[in-house]
């Protein structure tokens, strides 16, 4: 058999190569960042955070930009407070919620979940973020709530993914929640959210570890301003101990 000429084997060979890196690329591109499998990474935690204040600065960064104050009180406050304002009813009419519950919307910027609240006949509603915007939102953190034990009827959030600790985040919840008591989050699940989130959430999974008090009521798709889950936690009553 007649060899064949050197310049046909170095391109056979380098073709042979080509192509096993393109294949290689190709399942790269496919397995690269898929989401975790493994329920106990279904929440990550974003790095970056050399202490507890830096973490701080970062969220007051977004709270007090201005730009973003100007749109969320004018151009975004009618549209927004329209938009819970549907969510709340829903929740009404599911008896989640009623005129007489005592409310707070945790991470409410300017308000537009309060208004909304009031609107829909939940006149004890207040909101609670690092920048307080009276009369609608006090100053609080929402790792360290500023209130009492078993204060609120119902709480609402859709910044779970700025928690840093979210352990503390829903342990503040649970905490501030009467015995059956409802919260309410909104999370984003099929899309990574901004870049002052803290974490990033998979699945439901973590949030049903975390509300170690409270038993999970429903779970739905909704279209929240980039958000795509609504979670809905009951804190667990006290068992009554017979005889007593």
């Amino acid at each position: 058999m007649k060899p064949k000429p050197p310049i046909i084997v170095c391109f056979l060979i380098s073709l042979i190569l080509s192509l096993s890196l393109f294949f290689s690329l190709c399942s790269f591109k496919i397995t690269a960042h898929p989401p975790p499998q493994n329920p106990n990474s279904d929440l990550r935690i974003r790095p970056g955070y050399a202490t507890y204040n830096s973490y701080i600065q970062r969220q007051l960064n977004k709270t007090l930009n201005p730009k973003l104050r100007k749109i969320w009180t004018t151009r975004d406050w009618d549209r927004k407070i329209q938009v819970f304002a549907d969510f709340f009813k829903d929740l009404k009419q599911k008896n989640l919620i009623s005129n007489e519950s005592k409310a707070l919307c945790i991470g409410a910027r300017v308000g537009q979940e309060v208004e909304a609240l009031r609107r829909v006949g939940v006149s004890d509603s207040v909101g609670m973020d690092l920048v307080p915007y009276p009369p609608l939102v006090v100053k609080g953190d929402f790792h360290h709530q500023p209130f009492d034990d078993g204060t609120f009827d119902f709480e609402f959030s859709n910044v779970f993914d700025h928690a840093l600790f979210p352990d503390r985040f829903v342990g503040e919840i649970e905490r501030t929640l009467k015995p059956g008591g409802v919260c309410v989050l909104h999370v984003a699940l099929s899309r990574r959210a901004d870049k002052y989130s803290a974490n990033d959430l998979y699945s439901v999974k973590p949030l049903v570890k975390l509300f170690t008090k409270s038993e999970l009521v429903h779970v739905r798709k909704v279209d929240g301003f980039g958000l795509d889950t609504e979670v809905v936690f009951r804190k667990i009553k006290k068992e009554v101990i017979q005889g007593s």
